[in-house]
């Protein structure tokens, strides 16, 4: 089977790549070693957690598949407030000073795949099928699919996961390293409302956040390096530990779902592209989760990504070329880089064993607060504005 284009890959930037190739007009495939999503099932817990930017969230209206969303199961949130040991001395952040309705919004990642997969073209869906091998060309790609079928295209776009496959068999190397933590995630309830504010306190074990979702709790992601200690305590002990962490911005934790937990490392591929291939997404690059923003530069990639392969196919141009691709590594690559520079930062700055170093850290947060343009000027770049 010939496409033009093939995305390896059902999670939310492989769905949204071939979304919005699909409207383009490009003859877009999409491989997903599993099976297809679930319908959405508002009763189960969803524990994976997005907070989506208003950047991405405009993307999403343009591809039809935020109406499905907005305001079901969202949490938009108008505030955010970070600190280390002092939450009366916190940065706070709100909508209101770029003069937008909302900072952005905690959405499930299986309601937003879930929307995502609705807008596919059903005919051009290949699941149930890894990629068994591949031939990578000037011309073009070849994919031969665990269960016998094999594809051909102009272009492979590689968006299956931190551990890709395909980046390793098309010789593409990476760059990274563990943080020595796991990030535990539940959905919990508190003694007083979130008002939609998200809270993100610095510890020296790792980050806390509180985000706010859309049916009254918080989905909480703590990034501690003593994951194990406090995954083996019971809820009680476990939320009481929460809510003093947490300093009690929200009363006492009263509840909690059941929880999970992840590794955290960081990792950069050392190039995104080849003939006929690119990388996006997670496929990329991963970061730390404290600033939440791993999803968001996933949605940038593929903006950009179908950008370039159609204003190079409108022109006359060959998008599957090294040349044109080279246009996006470079349009993506430098942006990723800063921002796994700024959260790899952030994540040791809280760590530091150095004489007179907490007292400096937090000058330099209070200078942040009272300057009101940098302060802007932080807001509007994590609003991906």
């Amino acid at each position: 089977m010939r496409h033009d284009i093939v995305v390896a890959g059902a999670g939310l930037v492989g769905c949204a790549i071939v979304c919005a190739l699909q409207q383009a007009g490009f003859d877009a495939a999409l491989v997903e070693r599993g099976q297809a999503p679930r319908p959405f099932d508002p009763a189960v817990d969803d524990l994976r957690v997005y907070a989506l930017s208003p950047a991405s969230i405009r993307w999403l209206q343009g591809l039809g598949a935020w109406q499905r969303v907005a305001g079901w199961r969202e949490g938009p949130y108008q505030a955010m407030k970070v600190w280390s040991d002092d939450p009366s001395r916190a940065m706070s952040f709100d909508a209101a000073d770029l003069r937008l309705p909302a900072l952005g919004s905690i959405v499930e990642n299986s309601l937003l795949q879930w929307a995502l997969w609705q807008r596919l073209d059903s005919a051009r869906l290949y699941t149930g099928a890894a990629v068994e091998a591949l031939s990578l060309g000037e011309s073009g790609a070849q994919l031969s699919l665990a269960d016998g079928r094999r594809l051909e295209c102009r272009l492979l776009v590689a968006a299956d996961g931190v551990e890709s496959r395909l980046r390793e068999m098309a010789g593409i190397d990476t760059v990274g390293w563990s943080y020595g933590q796991r990030a535990i995630v539940a959905n919990v309830q508190t003694a007083r409302p979130h008002a939609r504010t998200a809270l993100q306190r610095f510890l020296r074990s790792g980050p806390l956040a509180f985000l706010p979702l859309g049916d009254g709790r918080c989905s909480i992601v703590w990034s501690s390096t003593e994951a194990e200690r406090l995954l083996a305590l019971d809820d009680a002990a476990f939320l009481a530990e929460l809510a003093a962490a947490i300093q009690y911005e929200h009363g006492a934790v009263t509840a909690t779902s059941a929880r999970a937990s992840f590794p955290l490392r960081l990792s950069h591929a050392r190039d995104y592209v080849r003939d006929s291939f690119a990388l996006a997404g997670d496929a990329a690059h991963s970061v730390h989760p404290l600033a939440g923003q791993g999803v968001n530069l996933g949605f940038s990639d593929a903006a950009a990504l179908v950008g370039i392969l159609a204003e190079a196919r409108d022109a006359g141009r060959d998008y599957g070329s090294l040349r044109c691709l080279k246009r996006y590594e470079r349009a993506r690559k430098a942006g990723n880089l800063d921002m796994l520079a700024v959260t790899d930062g952030l994540s040791r700055a809280f760590d530091l064993d150095i004489p007179g170093w907490p007292a400096l850290r937090d000058l330099g947060m209070q200078a942040v607060q009272r300057l009101q343009p940098l302060k802007t000027l932080l807001t509007r770049q994590a609003a991906g504005l």
